[in-house]
């Protein structure tokens, strides 16, 4: 018990640093300083890459992709150079939090796939390079973003274990839950037959 008390404060440091960059609407900034609208008022309304790219902006898509995953990986870095392993764990969990539910949206945020991969590669590299391709190979295959991110996400617990990094097993678990919740609508839809493929 003492050790926690005494790491609190580094804790929270990270958990709060880790939380304020990953709400970052990156893709809502873009949108609006490219001209493309409020992004809110288009297709799902989220901030994410996907619906970035029914703007009809690539670019802007793109650098929302690469934003999103830059903030995720920033933070891990940056705390894998200054703070011990659990805290790095709590930093990329709070990134991930902090995409989600910005307290400066309402709570209303994306959906945490860019994110997650940014985290990943972060973290153990050759983890995330994995899930990235898991997600380009079941993208290209069934065209949809939401498929491909839910199998990419639970792809990681797998890749976890081929690359030999089980330190981050528990906390794929959490992130990969945290997606999937994000994703419930997609599931639905998936399900139902009426969920969007990627470029309609």
């Amino acid at each position: 018990m003492p050790d926690i008390v005494s790491y609190a404060p580094t804790y929270l440091f990270w958990a709060a640093v880790a939380y304020f960059v990953g709400s970052i609407p990156f893709g809502l900034i873009l949108a609006r300083v490219m001209g493309l609208g409020n992004l809110r008022d288009i297709g799902s309304g989220n901030i994410g890459a996907t619906n970035v790219l029914r703007t009809g902006s690539k670019k802007a898509a793109a650098l929302t992709l690469l934003f999103d995953g830059g903030k995720g990986a920033a933070v891990v870095l940056i705390a894998k150079a200054n703070t011990a392993p659990d805290a790095v764990q709590l930093a990329a969990f709070f990134v991930m939090v902090g995409h989600c539910f910005p307290v400066w949206l309402k709570f209303r945020g994306g959906k945490g796939v860019a994110t997650f991969l940014g985290v990943l590669y972060a973290l153990a590299w050759p983890v995330g390079i994995a899930a990235c391709l898991t997600w380009l190979a079941t993208a290209a295959i069934f065209r949809f973003s939401s498929l491909a991110a839910l199998v990419a996400a639970a792809s990681a617990i797998v890749w976890c274990h081929v690359s030999g990094v089980p330190t981050i097993y528990m906390l794929c678990i959490f992130l990969n839950a945290l997606i999937f919740w994000r994703h419930a609508g997609n599931i639905r839809r998936l399900f139902a037959g009426t969920e969007s493929k990627i470029g309609k």
